[in-house]
């Protein structure tokens, strides 16, 4: 009993500032866990994802490299600096290919972004369906999918394209066999290819 109540005195959580975090601290605080997001001056700690999770990150990755131009290039769980207060991780995102500057970079501002794709889970079901599209709406990412899995374990995939002018994104369709689009370039990938992933 002593030694687990002085391993739990010893644990050190950190203790927030009072005006938040910033993206400076997300970027430069040492041993955060892998995935940690900033909303709204918060620091978000993912919990382990599922295998589906990974796979249908590696399915849209996979389709989207196969047709996007030379200008663009695909990212997976790379940090998105949209202000000083908000740091989210999409699990896919299309950037233009000048912003990819680095091997060694870790984040990209949310003017390179043209994609931003999340796959939805239970731990982060409210993030991913509200919280974040409505941050990358209001910085102008110009489109965002949401990604869900289907009774069958397939991928759903839910499109929505930016509306300027209200900076809320509007429905585009929802794919479930196969997903083609033609914006923001032209995609056709095949959502059953999971089962052979």
């Amino acid at each position: 009993m002593g030694a687990l109540v002085s391993a739990e005195i010893s644990h050190h959580w950190p203790v927030p500032p009072r005006e938040g975090y910033t993206v400076e601290d997300l970027l430069t605080l040492p041993d955060l866990p892998p995935h940690t997001e900033l909303i709204d001056g918060t620091l978000v700690f993912v919990s382990p994802q599922c295998c589906f999770h990974s796979l249908a990150i590696d399915l849209l990755v996979q389709g989207l490299r196969s047709t996007a131009p030379p200008e663009l290039r695909v990212v997976r769980e790379m940090t998105v600096v949209v202000d000083g207060r908000n740091g989210p991780e999409p699990d896919v995102s299309v950037v233009r290919a000048a912003a990819a500057r680095s091997r060694e970079q870790t984040y990209f501002q949310v003017r390179d972004v043209l994609l931003a794709v999340e796959m939805v889970s239970p731990d982060s079901e409210a993030r991913d369906t509200d919280t974040k599209p409505h941050k990358y709406a209001g910085a102008g990412i110009p489109y965002f999918w949401r990604v869900e899995m289907a009774a069958d374990e397939r991928p759903v995939v839910h499109v929505f394209e930016l509306d300027e002018e209200r900076r809320v994104y509007v429905p585009g369709g929802t794919f479930r066999d196969r997903l083609k689009v033609s914006v923001p370039f032209g995609i056709d990938i095949d959502l059953a290819d999971i089962d052979r992933l």
